[in-house]
């Protein structure tokens, strides 16, 4: 009896090779794609910077989009002098310290009573406060500058957290409710079994578990109270009660032919925000995604 040895057969395996080339060449040309965007999106902003350290009369001779043949720190000593930089600054600085915080904690406590608290006429007044979102800023100029001149609140920066506290809740209150409906139940139930009011719960559960949001709430808060104009046009007559957006605007009056220093004003009146958005990015993008997650 013979016996036949078993045959081979060495069956060809594909590389996977071939299937990730594709893949890669797309993520190749996607991230080039990006480049190109932010490139594109933060020339602004380096124009700005080249014209705030370049000489006046560089600027004039060789233009605006060539590289400097000289660099100067005069144009932000000369805007922070002329533009009253110092005193613009004090006041944008209290405003956002006081309006900031309280709009901040107001509006959460609004937003947990509507997201977890079981109360009378809920939805009328979650209509009542998203209704301030669909109201135009311009339209209420008038009513507004009555009521602060009546209550004799105009040039003053304390005149200015009344009409800023009402056009900022209404918007935090939509954000920080939407993430506070996302945090469990049975957490805010447990402690109420522990014997926890309200209050408690709030200050030392909810504010807690809450800190990406708050932060990203107030984060666009603070830039917008910074760069408020209107309001700060209206209500505020002398310079020293000024914020830096109704300052700038004269400071562009007296720099007209002075692009190099205009530049570094402007400069000099963004780097806050600037350096806010650069340390606290992270913390952005984590409250803007939270309130979308079931968690």
């Amino acid at each position: 009896m013979t016996l036949t040895a078993p045959v081979r057969v060495d069956v060809p395996i594909e590389s996977a090779e071939p299937a990730k080339a594709p893949r890669t060449k797309r993520g190749l040309v996607i991230t080039l794609v990006l480049i190109v965007i932010a490139l594109f999106w933060i020339s602004p902003l380096a124009l700005l910077v080249i014209t705030a350290v370049r000489p006046l009369s560089d600027f004039i001779g060789n233009g605006p989009l060539s590289w400097p043949a000289d660099f100067t720190w005069k144009n932000f000593s000369d805007a922070w002098g002329i533009g009253n930089f110092a005193t613009t600054y004090k006041n944008s600085a209290i405003l956002a310290l006081i309006k900031v915080p309280l709009g901040v904690l107001v509006s959460a406590m609004l937003g947990f009573a509507l997201a977890k608290l079981r109360m009378k006429f809920r939805r009328t007044v979650m209509f009542t406060v998203f209704l301030g979102l669909t109201i135009p800023i311009y339209i209420t100029i008038v009513p507004v500058f009555i009521m602060m001149r009546s209550a004799g609140a105009t040039d003053s920066i304390f005149g200015l957290i009344g009409p800023y506290l009402a056009f900022g809740i209404p918007f935090e209150v939509l954000v920080l409710q939407s993430f506070f409906r996302q945090l469990p139940d049975e957490i805010i139930e447990a402690a109420r079994v522990d014997g926890a009011g309200d209050w408690r719960v709030f200050f030392t559960m909810i504010l807690p578990l809450s800190v990406p949001a708050l932060v990203t709430v107030a984060i666009l808060d603070a830039v917008a109270t910074w760069n408020e104009f209107l309001f700060a046009l209206i209500l505020l007559n002398s310079d020293a009660h000024k914020t830096i957006p109704v300052g700038l605007l004269n400071f562009q009056g007296q720099f007209a032919n002075n692009n190099t220093g205009l530049a570094a004003g402007i400069l000099i009146a963004v780097v806050p925000i600037l350096i806010a958005y650069t340390l606290l990015q992270r913390w952005i993008v984590g409250g803007l995604t939270a309130g979308s997650l079931k968690g």
